[in-house]
């Protein structure tokens, strides 16, 4: 996919800190709204409608402004996650520099710093990377949910998946935790165990989330199917239209065979802060998010009653 021409705007904001609901909680960080690689699966276009952008999602971006975090100190031992529904590493940031000046505010704050990214720009600030390494829980994540570089072009406009690999490989290698996070799982496309056995060796986690299809990308999606993988038709109606949860069901057994191959711990719902031995990376299940949106990494899920 090619990258768009994008409509910059700067705003002001009275805080860059915004509560979270994500899965493990704490405090979501996005300096920048929208984001330019344009994912066509990407759950965060809802934020249109928060904006009054009319554009297509992932042809505008707005530059956030904020008063300079005083009190870092606030945020110690909280989870802070930068980049929940912006990519704070998307190519204007090498122009604009809100996610560096963002980490040079919270490096002393003793925060469990995420940083979510489907970038290799994160080695642009490698330096205060370690820095803040040193004083502070920090943690890169990679999302790839493919090794298949034209199933990766048809998604999004973001670098390819061999510089996201080569990327958490340096970052790795420099001593800083690091995730592969593979998600959204498409069924009958992605493969996790290639993505698994690829990434092994340079991640201390592996996060495993369902494609999710809701709102305005769902037919979009469904169509691409349709057009590009039509023999997976029947399979996407099961689970999208249908409701089957029998896929993700026997693919999260999958995972904890794969985990046992591998000699790895295999958790449920649970973001473990932990360096592990190389090679061993524990896998944790966030399939089925709606069942662990807001329960704050606590290895528990939410109990949904279906009609």
């Amino acid at each position: 996919m090619e990258q768009a021409e994008i409509k910059v705007n700067h705003i002001e904001t009275k805080s860059v800190m915004t509560k979270s609901n994500t899965p493990i909680g704490g405090y979501s960080v996005n300096p920048y709204v929208g984001c330019p690689h344009a994912c066509k699966y990407c759950y965060a276009s809802f934020m249109k409608r928060f904006t009054g952008h009319t554009e297509e999602w992932g042809t505008f971006m707005d530059v956030k402004d904020w008063p300079e975090i005083k009190n870092p100190k606030k945020y110690a031992g909280q989870k802070v996650i930068i980049g929940t529904v912006t990519d704070g590493y998307n190519p204007l940031e090498e122009t604009y520099k809100n996610t560096r000046r963002l980490l040079e505010e919270l490096k002393d704050s003793g925060a469990d710093i995420l940083i979510c990214t489907k970038s290799d720009l994160v080695l642009r600030d490698l330096d205060l990377l370690k820095e803040i390494n040193e004083n502070n829980r920090l943690t890169v994540s990679w999302s790839i949910n493919t090794l298949d570089e034209e199933f990766k072009d048809d998604m999004d406009a973001a670098v390819s998946i061999e510089r996201r690999l080569a990327a958490m490989k340096e970052v790795y290698a420099a001593g800083i935790r690091t995730i592969c996070f593979i998600s959204p799982v498409f069924p009958g496309i992605t493969d996790i165990e290639a993505i698994i056995d690829r990434t092994k060796d340079q991640c201390d986690l592996i996060w495993l989330e369902n494609l999710n299809l809701r709102g305005g990308f769902k037919a979009d999606i469904m169509k691409y199917i349709s057009d590009k993988h039509p023999d997976l038709v029947p399979l996407y109606d099961e689970i999208y239209n249908k409701k089957n949860r029998s896929y993700f069901e026997a693919l999260e057994k999958k995972a904890e065979e794969l985990a046992k191959k591998y000699d790895c711990r295999f958790v449920d719902n649970e973001t473990p802060y932990e360096r592990v031995e190389k090679g061993h990376p524990t896998i944790v299940d966030y399939f089925y998010h709606e069942e662990v949106r807001g329960t704050a990494n606590s290895g528990k899920r939410n109990v949904i009653h279906n009609p």
